[in-house]
This record gives structure tokens, C-alpha cells and sequence, in this order.
């Protein structure tokens, strides 16, 4: 068995944010101040109010225009955004101004892998937005609420995306290797359990395109896997379990499978070598939640376009996802918790995703014109809208520890990627990435 050389913890998140970023890097050049370089805002001596908003990678809020929309509401506040592009320089700078108590921003974004920390360890420096006018608990799905709030009922941030998983699909590759292209018919080939879909690469591969695998990377086929499972590195009192977790065991040993049968591409997501095989046209799925299809868009350029599909998950799965904060020791903090409270409002998340490709966690927005009915040309106009909201119907709430992030990661770019890419046997692959969990765990 794969797994049995077990010994240690540990996981992946920046991925997501990555992604994320990613998605939307085109248009993020330009929004971003030196990381790190202002405090808190304030007036300018005239009345004027500045607000500062502290994000990783991009948002898409100035991209999308909300900053302009709100200004022009609320003469007098001037809005101005810092982005740090990597969370992994982002987070831990966080940490360090929560530590000393300044240097934040008027409002902190919060990545869904870092939510817990925060909830379990700093919540009494963050306001409770739970409480904010014009919020509406009601409004959000309830796991994305739940995710921000503390036992005692403190809610620190308000949920800006989630990632409901699908799958994207290459119509052309699948028609040559005699797989149905209709997106119904292709999600029938996998419904309701992720081996269906390694079975479905093994069929895939028996009439392979040359050059072509089914996936692109096992990491890619174990994130999705692992992001429908109730308990996987944590169980819901808190402890460690990912060492003989059965959602961890599943995911890697799917991911293995793929590996085995020679469907993956053996690529490392969001590398170079990833955005090139896009455009190369070298594999024929991937999993992807909305904020990936502007990348795919983006990479695999126009002579792909109308060539990929999307077709619903095995399974229902979340991948990514983020909060806005306010922490208590800025000055501004009543203009920030009006600003938090409007960007994260139906509307605003409704008009984010029509621009940015942001899935609203606020499921008040899905009934609106912005999300009921969009459709993504390069996709032969899918009903994206549609799709992904019955995607994110039946997502469970997941157990979310405080060292998620590093767990995953680790699992994926350690010990996978050395089983795909170097040839290790399952058990050092896994062996290697307990080893490198336990290290980290015990910093």
C-alpha cells in the first residue's frame, strides 16, 4: 500500500493563491505599492479620508472598478491598495504587524489556508465584522461563514471567493480518443467518484492523441480529490491526522494511479513548463475552479479557443478562497468596515465575477443577472454561471487546521512531484514528504 510507510504531517495553499494571482495577473501590474512600504491610512489634513487595503497576488477590485465606484459614493476616501504578489511573503509580514501592533493596513486580506491561525490564535485583534451594519451572515454560504468564526461567535473576516471545482476538458483531444465531448455526457463519465475519472484517463490513454497525457499534474488531481473531504490533515477537535487520514489516503493514491498509468504531463502547476503545455496543447484535463479559466484562456491562446469544455466534478470540492479583515489596531477602522462590508456585499461580489472571474461566496449573488447568466466565450460560451453554482451547492464544510498550507504544499511539490518527476517509489515519495512535514511542524 501507498501509504503505509506513514510517520508525519503536513500540506499545500499557496497553490490556490497562486492561482488566484495568477488568474488575474495580467491586469495586476500596476496596482501594486513596494510591499510594505505604508502604514496605516489617514486624513490628509483637507477632510479627506485615505483607506488602505493590504492583498496578495490580485484581488481584481481596482480591475474591476469598485474602487472608482466606491470612491464616487463616498466623496472625501480615497482607497489605495498594496499588493505583496507571493502569500508566502504576505502572510508571515502579517504576522510580524500583529506582533508589534502597527504597520497594517486598514484592511488585511486573509487566505482560506490561513484562516484557522487566525481564528484560533488572533482573533481578538481583528474586529468582529459578523456585527458590522449592513452585514448579512445569511447572505454567505454557511461553511465560508463558519470558516472565519470563532466557538465563541467572533466572525474576523468576510468572505470575498470560493473555488467550486469542475473539469476542463479539451474537446478536440477527447473526440480523437473517442471520448464523448458534450459537456453532460462528459460528466457522466465520472459522477460521483473521483476513480471513475482516473478510469476514464485509463480510456483516454488507450487512444491518446500523440504527445498527449489525461491530466496534467498528479498534484493537480490530488488537490482537487482532497478538496471535498470533510477531515483530511486535522479531524474537528483539531488534532493532527493526516498521517492516517482516509481523505489523504484516497487523494494520494489516486494521484499515484495517474502516475502509474502514465496520464499525467508531470508538471508542477503554475510553473513556466505548466503555462506552456497549455499552449502546446498537452494535456486534455484539468481541474478547474472559475478563477483558472482566464488563465487557461490567457496560456492556451486563441487557437484554442472553443476547444475546451467544462464538465462537472466527480465530486463536489472547494479549491481557494479568501476574507477580508479589519484588525483593531488601525486607525481607520470605521471607514474600513464600511469598505470590507461593500466589497464583500451580493452586488459587489455579483459584479466581481462578471469582471474578474471571482466566484462570489455570497450565495445572495447567484440570483443576480451578473452570475445567473454568464457565459465565458473562449469556453463555446459555457454557462460558467450556472455550472459553478451547482458546484458550490454541495460543498461540505471543511475541517481547515492551522498548518493546512504547509502540509499541503508539501505533499504536492515534495512528495508527489518526486514519485512523477524523479522516478521515487511511492513510499520514499511519501516518506520524503513526512519527513519534510515533521521538520516544519516542529519550527
Amino acid at each position: 500500500m501507498r501509504m503505509k510507510s506513514h510517520t508525519s504531517h503536513r500540506a499545500v495553499a499557496l497553490t490556490a493563491v497562486v492561482a488566484l494571482g495568477a488568474v488575474l495577473l495580467a491586469g495586476c501590474a500596476d496596482d501594486s505599492d513596494t510591499p510594505g512600504s505604508r502604514s496605516s491610512g489617514g486624513t490628509n489634513g483637507k477632510g479627506k479620508i485615505t483607506v488602505t487595503i493590504g492583498v496578495f497576488g490580485v484581488f481584481g477590485y481596482k480591475q474591476a472598478g469598485l474602487y472608482d465606484e466606491y470612491e464616487r459614493l463616498n466623496p472625501g476616501v480615497t482607497i489605495k491598495e498594496t499588493s505583496i504578489e507571493r502569500l508566502d511573503q504576505y502572510y508571515p509580514q502579517l504576522l510580524t504587524h500583529l506582533g508589534t501592533g502597527s504597520g497594517m493596513q486598514d484592511i488585511q486580506a486573509l487566505e482560506v489556508g490561513n484562516i484557522s491561525e487566525i481564528v484560533n490564535r488572533h482573533s481578538d485583534q481583528f474586529v468582529d465584522l459578523g456585527k458590522a451594519q449592513g452585514v448579512d451572515k445569511n447572505s454567505f454560504v454557511p461553511w465560508k461563514w463558519a470558516q472565519a468564526t470563532t466557538a465563541s461567535g467572533r466572525t474576523v473576516g468576510l468572505g470575498t471567493d470560493i473555488g467550486p471545482i469542475a473539469i476542463c476538458y479539451r474537446k478536440d483531444l477527447f473526440k480523437k480518443a473517442g471520448l464523448p465531448t458534450d459537456p453532460e455526457k462528459v460528466g457522466k463519465l465520472w459522477t460521483g467518484d473521483w476513480q471513475k475519472y482516473v478510469n476514464a484517463g485509463k480510456a483516454y490513454m488507450a487512444n491518446a492523441p500523440q504527445g498527449t497525457t489525461f491530466v496534467d499534474a498528479a498534484g493537480g488531481v490530488y488537490n482537487a480529490v482532497i478538496s471535498g473531504s470533510v477531515e483530511r490533515y486535522y479531524d474537528k477537535d483539531g488534532k493532527l491526522i493526516y498521517k492516517d487520514s482516509p481523505a489523504v489516503k484516497e487523494a494520494w493514491n489516486l494521484a499515484m494511479d495517474v502516475i502509474e498509468g502514465k496520464m499525467t504531463a508531470k508538471l508542477k502547476q503554475f510553473d513556466q513548463t505548466w503555462d506552456q503545455a497549455y499552449a502546446n496543447g498537452r494535456f486534455a484535463t484539468v481541474s478547474c475552479p472559475p478563477w483558472m479559466l482566464g488563465y487557461i484562456k490567457e496560456k492556451a491562446g486563441t487557437k484554442a479557443e472553443d476547444q475546451w469544455g467544462i464538465a462537472s466534478a466527480p465530486k463536489p470540492a472547494n479549491w481557494g478562497g479568501s476574507f477580508l479583515s479589519v484588525p483593531e489596531a488601525v486607525k481607520n477602522k470605521d471607514e474600513a468596515i464600511k469598505l470590507a462590508t461593500w466589497l464583500t456585499a451580493p452586488e459587489q461580489q455579483a459584479k466581481l465575477f462578471q469582471k474578474q472571474g471571482s466566484f462570489p461566496s455570497s450565495q445572495a449573488a447567484y440570483e443576480l443577472p451578473e452570475v445567473a447568466s454568464a457565459k465565458h466565450d473562449f469556453f463555446d460560451d459555457a454557462p460558467i454561471g450556472e455550472i459553478f453554482t451547482d458546484a458550490a451547492k454541495d460543498i461540505p464544510t471543511l475541517v481547515i487546521g492551522e498548518k493546512d498550507q504547509i502540509i499541503q504544499n508539501t505533499i504536492t511539490d515534495v512528495g508527489i512531484l518526486q514519485v512523477e518527476q524523479q522516478g521515487k517509489t511511492p513510499d520514499q515519495g511519501w516518506a520524503a514528504a513526512v519527513k519534510d512535514i515533521d521538520n516544519a511542524l516542529d519550527q
